[in-house]
């Protein structure tokens, strides 16, 4: 931050700043892999009981800006950035970020996509955005932890994506600076959201953020001015929210590291610290052989994993999808009992008699030398101990997905073909990957809703 400017006028004049020709082309492909990403994730999750609440309380539009919902239909700008936020998050299969903060940074692709559609913006635009919005939620996780004080990482979604709105519906930089402290001093998310036995919130938290992005950036550009300074001022961010801190340099030319090239897609559906706890545990299956009895399983993790995902009673004994797939316990008995883990895990499979048992007999320790890797890695070591005495043990450092051992983009092609086999088939699943993949050619990106994504298509109920 430049010591003459508060640091929502340097957010500000960053997202007024940034155009589609910085960006080097491996963002504009990698921005194009989390778009098909997350459409998966949307269309993987319809029908899902937050989504229908939303879509119950959404407003139906025949006059003024709309936006299209994934799967079918449209409504207001903010009310979209609602349910499709919800939609890209619930199943827990996008994207991750981890860092003193952890994030979901996909998350913002909701709040672009309703802005830039509203506004009638191209898709060099929306990539544009959903770029900017990574880098600023990114580099405010490097910044500053929220979660060891008591906030919920979607807090700092609420800078990123009404920076990303912003840009899409054509604020000035004064505007921007009113929506950012519009939204940053609305914002502010209890962890609670993910302590204890977690709820339907879990997957909506940052949905509401995206709709409070685009709701206040729509305000500030009809004239509402925002409270500031919003982070340094006397009740600011900095004093009550997440202490002083310097954001680190935002990418900002075709020869800058951009953020999102350091992020991860995720693999299986699970909490991404789990990650390379499944794939071990699914290694550990394989050598299982018919008659061996599981005595005793240990997960050897680090601390982050362990606080999240690996303590409390509530994790062995999961009573909602939401906290099942943040329990390292049962993540790892699904893993060991089935072999994989999947949507159906979560499906029918919490009051499974054989996983429930396994997950009894998982210990889970916080082991230093995996400590020390983290975050750069992800690293988890399974330990079996059969009836027969044999020992089996595997260990993951960085699982499928990280950008160490990244999907290829036939491998997104298939994760988007599974999620949205109830939608497409043949020819009209290869148009819209087409469209995703050539989103930067839209001039419109209402077209790329017109390809069966959208509103042209029946829901599924």
């Amino acid at each position: 931050m430049k010591a003459d400017k508060r640091l929502a006028e340097e957010i500000a004049g960053y997202g007024q700043g940034l155009k589609f020709t910085d960006l080097p082309d491996a963002v504009v492909h990698e921005v194009k892999r989390r778009v098909i990403d997350a459409f998966a994730c949307a269309l993987g999750a319809y029908g899902a009981l937050p989504v229908k609440a939303a879509l119950s309380v959404a407003p139906s539009i025949k006059e003024g800006p709309s936006s299209s919902i994934i799967g079918g239909g449209a409504t207001s700008p903010e009310f979209a950035a609602f349910i499709n936020g919800i939609l890209i998050r619930y199943l827990d299969f996008n994207d991750t970020y981890l860092s003193k903060e952890p994030a979901h940074p996909s998350d913002n692709i909701a709040a672009a996509l309703s802005a830039a559609e509203a506004a009638g913006r191209s898709g060099e635009d929306l990539i544009t955005a959903i770029a900017a919005a990574y880098e600023l939620q990114c580099r405010l996780c490097d910044a500053a932890s929220l979660r060891s004080r008591g906030w919920d990482h979607v807090t700092y979604g609420a800078f990123s994506a009404t920076l990303a709105a912003s840009m899409l519906l054509g604020l000035t930089e004064e505007e921007t600076v009113h929506a950012l402290g519009i939204a940053g001093t609305t914002s502010p998310s209890l962890r609670q959201t993910r302590a204890g036995v977690l709820s339907m919130w879990k997957g909506a938290a940052f949905a509401h953020a995206s709709k409070e992005a685009v709701f206040s950036a729509m305000l500030a550009k009809n004239g509402m001015t925002g409270p500031g300074p919003v982070f340094e001022g006397e009740f600011g961010f900095f004093k009550l929210v997440s202490g002083p801190f310097e954001l680190p340099p935002l990418a900002r030319g075709v020869r800058d590291h951009f953020k999102i090239l350091d992020t991860y897609i995720k693999y299986y559906p699970v909490e991404y610290h789990a990650q390379s706890a499944v794939g071990a545990a699914i290694e550990i299956y394989k050598e299982i052989e018919d008659g061996d009895v599981i005595e005793a399983v240990e997960v050897k993790t680090f601390r982050a994993a362990y606080e999240i995902i690996g303590s409390g009673p509530e994790k062995w004994r999961p009573k909602t999808r939401e906290t099942a797939d943040h329990s390292l316990p049962f993540v790892v008995a699904a893993a060991l009992v089935d072999g994989t883990v999947n949507l159906g895990t979560f499906v029918g499979k919490l009051e499974d008699a054989r996983i429930m048992a396994l997950a009894e007999k998982v210990r889970v320790t916080v082991d230093d030398a995996l400590e020390s890797l983290y975050p750069e890695a992800v690293p988890n070591r399974v330990e079996v101990t059969l009836s027969s005495g044999r020992r089996v043990s595997k260990e993951v450092i960085y699982p499928k997905g990280h950008p160490k051992d990244p999907l290829t983009d036939i491998e997104v092609e298939e994760k988007f073909r599974s999620l949205s086999g109830w939608l497409f088939s043949g020819e009209s699943m290869d148009r819209a990957l087409g469209a995703l993949w050539n989103i930067e050619k839209a001039a419109d990106i209402k077209g790329v809703f017109k390809v069966g994504i959208g509103g042209s298509v029946g829901r599924r109920s």
